[in-house]
């Protein structure tokens, strides 16, 4: 029984730390209501939703980040860990862990009905039935077990990403490490977006005041790290704002830019 106990909180722990998504500021609070809600769940009910999300079928996808939910004022992410099979080993692999359900339920249900505990024979026979079925705990909770080896492996690689200019690029700037982006996702545009309601003039920002605004709360944030020669041609080939010139009172050209409301 304490076997089956230990394997019962490793599905818990695989359960509670595999899938995580939204703005970043609340991925600690939603792994804490992860392992919240997994805590009183039955082992049955566990190893269901560990075949609904975890142990999956080859080529199984799953939208974790819908964009119509994604904030846009806010770094959002998703990381999901998953073991992926073929349809037939999956189903193996299930039929034999929910033959393990059913065996714990016999064992805490009806061992007593099963055996005559009041002679040596009949202890004989729980005995070796019990050594048995530790045989079959033993074995599963091996793999369970190598499974969430994988997991804090792939966890641990993710870690030593996140410290690299690559994933702050990717994650703040939002540019691939191959350098694709894009426009919605990058950073230049969410510092835009900043500038515009810092400074908005009955909906529209200038552009010259949006620049000098930036460069003191966003200095990292420039059209050539997007591949862009200037400001105005970020806001054209952005697609995300509407941008114009009008004349300025000393007769100069001045560029003026709002967000395009979205449809």
């Amino acid at each position: 029984m304490l076997r089956l106990q230990q394997y019962e909180r490793l599905i818990k722990t695989l359960l509670a730390h595999h899938e995580l998504a939204g703005p970043v500021d609340t991925l600690e609070a939603q792994r804490a209501a992860n392992i919240e809600k997994v805590s009183d769940k039955t082992l049955g009910t566990l190893v269901k939703t560990l075949f609904e999300s975890y142990a999956v079928p080859d080529g199984f996808e799953r939208e974790l980040l819908p964009e119509d939910k994604v904030p846009t004022d806010r770094i959002a992410m998703a990381m999901s860990y998953r073991i992926t099979m073929t349809p037939e080993r999956l189903a193996d692999v299930r039929a034999g862990i929910e033959e393990l359900v059913l065996m714990r339920n016999e064992l805490v249900h009806h061992f007593i009905e099963q055996f005559d505990l009041w002679n040596d024979a009949g202890c004989e026979d729980a005995l070796r039935h019990l050594e048995s079925c530790y045989e079959r705990i033993e074995r599963h909770h091996a793999e369970l077990l190598g499974w969430a080896k994988s997991m804090e492996e792939a966890r641990a690689h993710m870690a030593a990403f996140a410290q690299t200019e690559a994933f702050h690029d990717m994650m703040v700037n939002g540019i691939a490490p191959d350098g694709t982006f894009e426009w919605s996702a990058t950073g230049i545009v969410r510092v835009l977006r900043e500038a515009a309601q810092e400074l908005s003039e009955g909906g529209w920002t200038q552009l010259d005041k949006a620049c000098v605004w930036m460069a003191a709360h966003h200095a990292d944030q420039t059209p050539s790290k997007y591949g862009c020669r200037s400001w105005p041609q970020v806001l054209t080939e952005c697609g995300r704002f509407d941008f114009v010139y009008r004349a300025g009172d000393d007769g100069r050209r001045v560029g003026w830019f709002r967000e395009r409301p979205s449809l």
